[in-house]
């Protein structure tokens, strides 16, 4: 399978912050490849590396078989980037928008409106519209229609979805895996978890670093303890009495419940004796199946004897 980004010990330092730390990975034609991690992880200034807008400090960087630091000029060309701010002219209208850009790649909407036409047509009712006066959705889908018109390669896509409703954002993925029946490989950043689940493959990230690259559903399955989840009323008392108790090995807040892991993979009676010592009543202990955020937190923890001080710390 041909490798469309190999990246190899990639540094990067802004003064005294280390933004990237040797990374290293490989994206694969057709592939939809996530880089999944929190803010401030390294993401955005790794997108910016892939998409010939910085410099690395160390390491190496191919991108569709080219270097990205000499063959910047081409890969421009053949790239379609959509940075995490909103950045198309807010004074223009959509239909402006647009065709500047396929103005400035040297094509036209309808050259290429075949590619767009399942986003567009979202917001085509409103092309007469300032970009400035659309939702957080539609400025989604007109950055999108903006990065696609001159037909790329590479799709390189970061945090689109950040800031808009549950709705758009699953309208977005389904975009997305329509888009690979044009042969366009994408690579995107979220620091939403459910979202790696939509990811062919996907590389973790944190602090710079890359903890682990597989598929979604491999990730998951690495989680190596059996893992609980606790519900009560009080949600944040029960996660502060599940912290002191001495065999807990981690425990997190997860939705509406908390996630546990205890030493022995197991818990007793003074478990429960503990937490009604500590004023909730009605708290319900279950086995849970892990999901890719355990394993994250699981892969951050790695190398710590506890995820807490003292058994009262806050989840790192």
């Amino acid at each position: 399978m041909q490798e469309v980004i190999k990246a190899s010990g990639i540094s990067k330092k802004f003064e005294a912050a280390q933004a990237l730390k040797d990374i290293s990975f490989e994206v694969n034609e057709g592939e939809i490849f996530g880089i999944i991690g929190p803010d401030g992880a390294g993401k955005t200034t790794l997108f910016r590396i892939i998409a010939t807008l910085l410099l690395p400090d160390e390491g190496r960087i191919q991108v569709l078989g080219l270097d990205a630091i000499e063959g910047f000029k081409e890969l421009r060309r053949n790239i379609g980037y959509m940075p995490g701010r909103f950045s198309l002219y807010q004074d223009l209208t959509v239909e402006e928008n647009l065709n500047f850009y396929a103005t400035v790649f040297g094509t036209t909407v309808k050259a290429n409106y075949d590619l767009i036409t399942d986003i567009y047509s979202h917001i085509e009712p409103f092309k007469k519209r300032l970009a400035g006066k659309l939702s957080g959705g539609m400025k989604q889908k007109l950055a999108l229609s903006c990065a696609l018109i001159h037909k790329p390669r590479l799709l390189v896509l970061d945090e689109p979805t950040t800031g808009v409703d549950a709705v758009s954002r699953s309208e977005f993925w389904d975009m997305l895996k329509k888009l690979k029946q044009h042969n366009i490989t994408i690579i995107v950043s979220t620091p939403y978890m459910d979202e790696a689940m939509r990811c062919d493959r996907v590389a973790l990230i944190q602090n710079g670093n890359i903890l682990l690259t597989d598929d979604p559903r491999s990730i998951k399955k690495g989680f190596s303890r059996k893992l609980f989840s606790a519900r009560a009323v009080e949600k944040y008392r029960l996660l502060n009495a599940l912290r002191e108790y001495p065999e807990t090995l981690t425990a997190y807040p997860f939705g509406d419940s908390v996630h546990i892991t205890f030493r022995k993979d197991s818990f007793d009676e003074s478990l429960y004796e503990h937490i009604k010592k500590a004023g909730i009543e009605n708290a319900k202990i279950t086995e849970a199946e892990a999901g890719i955020e355990d394993r994250f937190l699981e892969l951050m923890n790695t190398g710590n004897e506890s995820p807490f001080e003292g058994g009262k710390g806050d989840v790192i």
